[in-house]
């Protein structure tokens, strides 16, 4: 198999073992079709232009056989590592704790979508979330606990966000980000409410351990030639924000002050 195939050594042995495979397989097929073609009998007579045509009908049999056989596996093996190779990229955009996409896979996703929506004239807007008071809820209930609750907010984001066809991902730690195109500031901030209001609704229990955990979350909206580093800092500010006031609101920030 290929995937058998990791050093030169290995592809040297594979070379040799299908050579080796391929003249036998030759050598047993011009055999099988001299007898068809000639008869069992040694001493039997042939015409040389019957010969001849013989000849060229089994050489060109043979190869079209072994060339099918060998473009066949060819086939087989780049459709194996073209699977392969997007399942390593799915992965590497992809956090292994939460199946949401990882800072990675945002950036890339959020760059493709913040570009139709500029080609298409329409508003961008960001949220950043942070998970309350996170160092805490690790420090008195253990990380495994701490865990369960970046999976269960994850989960009331994820549920969130495909409903409304938005980006959501773990942008890093407790962090994370959702991107929404084509949605008003009014609508927008509505929204961001309405996740606040469903994370803070949410009780995450263990055992004999629960706890009850709130976000806060930075909006940031822009329109026009805005890049997306830009549009995220200014979210990250206004989430900064939110946690100063005093955590589980929501702070929008005026992303017309950003200048393209």
């Amino acid at each position: 198999m290929a995937k058998d195939i990791i050093t030169h050594r290995d592809a040297l042995r594979h070379t040799a073992g299908r050579c080796v495979v391929s003249v036998g397989l030759t050598i047993l097929l011009t055999l099988s079709f001299c007898l068809l073609q000639f008869g069992a009998d040694p001493d039997g007579a042939v015409s040389a232009g019957f010969v001849t045509k013989s000849s060229i009908l089994i050489s060109v049999t043979i190869s079209g056989l072994l060339t099918g056989a060998l473009s066949y596996r060819s086939a087989l093996m780049m459709r194996e590592l073209a699977l392969t190779r997007a399942e390593l990229r799915r992965i590497s955009g992809t956090d292994q704790l939460t199946g949401l996409l990882n800072r990675r896979g945002f950036d890339e996703a959020a760059e493709s979508a913040l570009t139709a929506a500029r080609d298409a004239k329409l508003p961008t807007t960001v949220l950043m979330c942070d998970i309350d008071r996170f160092k805490a809820i690790n420090d008195q209930f253990g990380h495994e606990f701490g865990d369960k609750v970046l999976i269960a907010i994850a989960e009331v984001l994820r549920s969130f966000a495909e409903r409304r066809g938005m980006l959501v991902a773990r942008h890093g730690g407790e962090e994370f980000a959702i991107l929404m195109s084509g949605v008003s500031k009014e609508r927008a901030a509505q929204y961001a409410e309405d996740l606040r209001q469903s994370c803070a609704a949410q009780s995450v229990a263990a055992g004999e351990v629960s706890a009850n955990v709130t976000i806060s979350i930075g909006l940031a909206e822009c329109r026009g030639d805005t890049d997306l580093a830009k549009v995220m800092r200014l979210a990250d500010q206004a989430l900064y924000a939110a946690k100063h006031r005093g955590r589980n609101r929501v702070v929008r920030a005026d992303a017309d002050s950003i200048a393209a």
